[in-house]
């Protein structure tokens, strides 16, 4: 009987211990409610913090740190930036300092078109200034996410200085 007892308190204990492992199958996917409300949270944030959180029409949240004196980019214009990318949670994903060694990028404005909220935001942006965009996934990768770090549903921000601009025209 003794046996019996130790063996049930064994199988008890087992079912008990394997029922407390994680096994991945109850993650929740993230939605775009999820999105919306980390979103406006992080925006109220801004805003209470007296930031000037100002919006494109298009829905780029942006928030203008150094006024610069130059031009404004137009589709077709060559801009050349410094940037990097992160996600909510503070995960660099992306940095222009990673394709070249001064730490420029260098690209033509809608030609051809990067993420929307990015070819958007640049609009915003003139010759010396530094400025944060916060893209909503809407204007980024939406649903489907992009590279391993940028999930469904995932707002991105960039800090960006706009170090020139060729025009094109």
């Amino acid at each position: 009987m003794k046996t019996s007892i130790k063996f049930l308190i064994l199988i008890f204990s087992v079912v008990f211990m394997t029922s407390c492992f994680d096994n991945g199958d109850d993650t929740t996917p993230r939605t775009e409610a999820d999105e919306l409300a980390e979103l406006t949270e992080y925006i109220d944030t801004l805003n209470n913090r007296g930031l000037d959180v100002d919006t494109t029409a298009l829905g780029v949240y942006y928030i203008v740190d150094t006024v610069g004196s130059g031009p404004y980019p137009v589709p077709g214009d060559t801009c050349i930036v410094k940037y990097q990318g992160y996600t909510f949670d503070g995960y660099l994903f992306d940095a222009s300092s990673r394709h070249s060694s001064d730490g420029n990028y260098e690209f033509v404005l809608g030609n051809p078109p990067l993420i929307d909220g990015w070819d958007d935001g640049m609009r915003v942006i003139n010759e010396g200034s530094t400025t944060h965009l916060i893209i909503p996934s809407s204007l980024a990768y939406g649903a489907n996410g992009a590279y391993p770090a940028i999930g469904p549903y995932q707002t991105l921000i960039f800090k960006i200085e706009m170090v020139d601009i060729k025009q094109a025209y």
